[in-house]
């Protein structure tokens, strides 16, 4: 069993209030990740899960317990860190056996979680090796199977892969996914990515200054968001946001529509000229100044089109794809 529930969870430090009451809940088995910009408290969020930080006020329970005053060490959870926090001189074995031993668990039921987490994370043929032999995705890997031997009722990571290249991070992303199709237990992930939020997760809670601005799953966020904030946040490229007199013929504040909901038209309603063309093959993102609407817009076509900067172009928006907000920020139905 892995259900977590935040019953109006607060955190301040001093007079200062990072977390105002939030309630949230996360059912058994999810992969849930909390993201947003840098200091939105995600990372606070998730240490007040784990213990790691006092709750000021508000209740956790896992698994109906009331967890709130118990112990990091008692509470059944296992936390990777950005940090690998391998110990050099040991091998992999015993760094993956590390919190066994210091449990006193039994030798043979040391060995048989050991085998079991190499196995899982395709590191059996590396128990002997030390970390300095080892690849930052392996090193990962080996932090990970460290969590996985605890067998814990969820797993939580605190961007686990920001260490990593570009590459590396892509590889580990699926890597994490299987495992949790794989161990079918909770894992809460936090990233300021939202890229890794979309490709991952079950549940995504999108966080600003502390606050829960939506949870949802990841189409249910790209497609429906609840406000500017999350519209403006969940997708890459972002969605485009425009206010005034565009925004009048929509009834409405702001009005937002997504770069691949552009099109580029001989005869298009809106004009402008191009500035940066990113040509990648599959997609071209073109960035279009002086239309009057946005500072910039974004555009997204499938495919390579032949547009250099400085070009004039006209734009054609899919009327059915135009998302409206309130004064408020709020979505209008």
């Amino acid at each position: 069993m892995g259900t977590i529930t935040l019953e109006k969870v607060t955190k301040s430090f001093g007079d200062v209030q990072v977390i105002p009451p939030l309630d949230l809940e996360i059912n058994d088995g999810e992969f849930v990740v909390f993201v947003g910009p840098s200091g939105c408290g995600k990372s606070t969020l998730l240490r007040l899960i784990a213990g790691l930080e006092d709750v000021t006020s508000g209740e956790i329970r896992i698994d109906g317990r009331n967890a709130t005053e118990v112990p990091p060490a008692r509470r059944g959870l296992a936390m990777v860190f950005q940090s690998y926090a391998l110990y050099p001189h040991m091998s992999v074995r015993k760094n993956i056996a590390f919190p066994l031993r210091m449990a006193k668990m039994d030798k043979a039921e040391q060995d048989r979680r050991v085998e079991n987490a190499a196995r899982v994370l395709n590191l059996s043929n590396y128990l002997d090796r030390r970390p300095g032999q080892l690849s930052g995705g392996q090193r990962q890997r080996v932090a990970i199977g460290r969590a996985i031997v605890r067998e814990p009722a969820a797993f939580l990571f605190d961007e686990p892969l920001s260490n990593l290249d570009a590459a590396l991070r892509v590889g580990m992303r699926m890597e994490i996914s299987e495992l949790h199709s794989q161990l079918e237990t909770t894992m809460i992930y936090v990233t300021h990515d939202q890229v890794e939020a979309m490709t991952m997760a079950d549940k995504i809670v999108v966080l600003q200054a502390g606050n829960i601005e939506q949870v949802g799953s990841p189409l249910e966020l790209y497609h429906r968001p609840r406000n500017t904030f999350v519209a403006g946040f969940i997708g890459s490229p972002k969605m485009n946001l425009m206010s005034g007199a565009e925004a009048d013929k929509y009834d409405a504040t702001t009005v937002g529509v997504r770069p691949e909901h552009i099109d580029v038209t001989p005869d298009g309603p809106w004009q402008g000229r191009v500035g940066v063309a990113e040509h990648l093959g599959s997609d071209t993102f073109i960035h279009v100044h002086e239309t009057g609407l946005a500072e910039t817009l974004t555009v997204r076509q499938t495919g390579d089109i032949s547009v250099r900067h400085g070009d004039m172009i006209r734009l054609t928006p899919r009327q059915d794809e135009m998302h409206r907000f309130g004064a408020d920020g709020l979505r209008l139905e």
